[in-house]
């Protein structure tokens, strides 16, 4: 049996000195991910090591989340864990409606113009309150593109080839 795994979260640094870590989201629903009681994994970047955790508590911070780790009750119990990633089983995802996509769907899939121009791949995605931006790894250029994800400017996901087909507007690519 072949399990998967979805990274939800980085820890990027701890914060004050009772235990709580910062995470930077790699989810949608970080109040559904993060609440009290739910179960995750600590792993590496590329795969979950079997470090089981629970969520004692958690809040929105700046633009990532502060989560608290039951059993973690101090700075130094948690510190060594930053820089690690948290993971979900597949299977704890919830169910979308059509149109919408989870954030390790889109990231990886390549970007092209609908005149056929591709650009470069979904490196990352910027949660901005308003609309999600994607950022766009370029093949040619050292300067990433910056992408809304607005109905206007995202014409097609097709995740079976992970292909983004867009339309440009005028300065998006300025």
């Amino acid at each position: 049996m072949n399990i998967q795994y979805i990274k939800v979260g980085e820890i990027v640094n701890t914060l004050g000195i009772k235990g709580e870590l910062k995470i930077f989201l790699y989810t949608d629903f970080p109040e559904a991910r993060f609440k009290k009681g739910n179960q995750l994994l600590i792993g590496t970047i590329d795969q979950p090591n079997q470090i089981a955790i629970e969520i004692e508590s958690s809040k929105p911070y700046k633009n990532m989340y502060v989560i608290k780790l039951k059993g973690y009750d101090n700075i130094n119990d948690v510190e060594k864990y930053k820089n690690l990633f948290l993971w979900i089983h597949k299977e704890q995802q919830e169910e979308l409606t059509e149109g919408e996509y989870y954030y390790h769907q889109i990231i990886d899939c390549k970007v092209r113009t609908i005149d056929g121009e591709e650009l470069g791949f979904v490196k990352e995605i910027l949660s901005t309150g308003a609309n999600d931006v994607w950022v766009i790894k370029p093949i040619q250029g050292k300067k990433d593109i910056l992408i809304p994800y607005i109905e206007e400017v995202v014409k097609d996901i097709n995740l079976k080839e992970k292909m983004i087909t867009i339309q440009v507007m005028e300065g998006l690519l300025d």
